[in-house]
């Protein structure tokens, strides 16, 4: 039963990931003929492209990649709820599906800081994975910068921001509880 819960926890979060990423490269409108955008298109355009068939988008926001995301936490607790052999969630497992797509995003937003802070350290700024990490980090930064400027050359925008993060992480935590830290 553990292998069986590993591997449908994992497999779905990282597909909810991705089409998260999605969602992330369409509002930014980063370069999507970068490696790591064409990864992306072509694990969710076979799921997508037959939704988008009859949810259209939304000011730009794609909502058939939205409600896709919602599916797979929806699918994933379903899963793992009928593997723990657990009864019925209700209006609970609709607050805990949006509450997982919230958090998981914020996971996805952390690591990609991370790993743009990282590239920083030892590219050289030709990478086409760096340069797609500037865009989908630089929305969420560039506000942080006009407040907070380099100090010596150095950026802290992106700990203010890490900061940020964790503040509202705990915020989370206060109001949800044990709900937030399960997920």
């Amino acid at each position: 039963m553990n292998t069986a819960y590993y591997l449908i926890n994992t497999l779905c979060d990282l597909y909810l990931m991705i089409v998260l990423l999605r969602i992330w490269l369409q509002l930014v409108r980063a370069d999507f003929y970068n490696p790591v955008s064409q990864f992306v298109l072509k694990i969710t355009n076979p799921v997508l492209t037959p939704l988008r068939r009859f949810i259209p988008g939304f000011f730009g926001i794609d909502i058939a990649a939205l409600l896709l995301a919602f599916l797979i936490v929806a699918l994933k607790l379903t899963l793992l709820n009928a593997l723990l052999s657990e009864t019925s969630l209700g209006f609970y497992w609709l607050l805990l599906i949006l509450l997982t797509v919230v958090k998981k995003a914020g996971t996805l937003l952390f690591w990609i800081l991370i790993t743009r802070a990282l590239l920083s350290w030892v590219s050289q700024g030709n990478n086409p994975v760096e340069y797609l990490m500037f865009q989908l980090t630089e929305p969420v930064l560039k506000p942080i910068r006009r407040i907070v400027p380099a100090i010596g050359g150095l950026d802290l925008s992106m700990l203010v921001f890490f900061i940020l993060l964790q503040v509202l992480n705990f915020l989370m935590s206060d109001i949800f509880g044990a709900l937030w830290l399960g997920l």
